[in-house]
């Protein structure tokens, strides 16, 4: 269910969005309606500028810039790829950018300041783990303040998912943070790997899988038991200015993103092929982690409202969103819907009681 209906849902929703503007493309939008947004070329064709960072999580994004899924929309992206949800949020809150995958506390810490972007689809529920290769750490209890953890940045998924744990075994959800470095995915599994400056790293695939395939690394603390769930480990983001004056495509890139995520999904093997040179792994071995278990490339969102309830109540956010509609974009809060009584499945999938 998780894979094939919900895309069917968004895909047959915003092909009717993408008839409707076509339709009425003729009324134009202007210079000064465009703000800082670049989305219209001379030709007429939309552009579209999108942040993503590094990952196995990305991969429908590497396939979709190298298949192109969105140009048969009548879209152009412009991608750009930044090494921290936080570089992402100040990218896009200085305009340059229309759209950015990150995860949602960073979003969220950028809503709470005033960011005017909302989720326009969820991405992908992927393991996170924090790793060590120290044998005298067995849980979050063993680290001693010399002990440095890797992680992307402040306030980064990693970081709230670890302050949860914190929270419930320590008391303390910031007991840790002064052990935090902020490095991207690459340079902290490169500085795990060398057992130099770090000697635990809360990452993802790949590095995740490369990190646990050397002897005596090991899993000290899991995301989902941590977070009492699943929860997205990215979303899209997309700003007002891009939603409100380029519906169409706003809509294509919605669609091109679950054409390109329904692919991987029926095309694993063919995935890993074109992936392995990227990330310079062989391709058998891509196929494995494309395949593994707690992987789930989905746009269904996951876990919205438990990050933002946890996040105000420990002091990363000064607000609670009083509804999905005030973080998401009409396609999302469509997707979820709002059951009178108790909350639907999708309802609770992110931490709405």
């Amino acid at each position: 269910m998780r894979r094939g209906k919900f895309t069917a849902f968004f895909v047959l929703s915003l092909m009717a969005i993408l008839s409707c503007t076509l339709l009425l493309s003729g009324c134009g939008v202007t210079d000064n309606q465009s703000g800082a947004s670049k989305a219209s070329s001379p030709s007429g064709q939309e552009t579209i500028r999108v942040a993503k960072q590094f990952g196995l999580v990305y991969a429908p994004l590497m396939v979709a810039e190298k298949m192109d899924f969105f140009s048969k929309y009548g879209l152009k992206v412009e991608w750009v790829t930044l090494g921290s949800g936080g570089a992402v949020r100040e990218a896009m809150a200085s305009g340059k950018l229309d759209a950015a995958f990150m995860g949602i506390p960073p979003f969220l810490i950028g809503w709470d300041k005033g960011l005017r972007a909302k989720i326009a689809a969820g991405y992908t529920v992927s393991p996170t783990q924090l790793v060590t290769y120290d044998p005298n750490i067995k849980s979050i209890k063993d680290f001693k303040p010399e002990h440095k953890i890797a992680l992307p940045s402040p306030g980064s998924l990693q970081h709230i998912i670890l302050a949860m744990a914190l929270e419930k075994e320590l008391g303390d959800p910031k007991a840790l943070d002064d052990n935090l470095v902020a490095l991207p995915h690459p340079d902290g599994m490169q500085a795990m790997l060398a057992k130099k400056d770090v000697v635990a790293h809360f990452t993802t695939p790949p590095y995740l899988f490369e990190e646990l395939k050397q002897p005596g690394y090991h899993v000290v603390l899991d995301g989902f038991e941590a977070f009492g769930g699943e929860f997205n480990f990215n979303v899209l983001l997309v700003t007002e200015d891009y939603h409100d004056n380029h519906p169409a495509g706003y809509a294509a890139f919605i669609m091109g993103l679950n054409e390109a995520m329904n692919w991987v999904n029926e095309h694993k093997r063919e995935t890993a092929k074109l992936l392995a040179p990227e990330f310079k792994i062989p391709e058998e071995e891509l196929y494995q982690q494309l395949t593994s278990q707690g992987i789930n490339f989905t746009t269904a969102p996951y876990g919205l409202m438990g990050f933002a309830e946890f996040m105000h109540r420990v002091g990363y956010i000064s607000k609670v969103p009083q509804s999905i509609s005030d973080i998401a974009w009409e396609n999302v809060l469509a997707l979820v819907g709002k059951t009178e009584g108790n909350p639907s499945t999708l309802e609770k999938m992110q931490g709405i009681k």
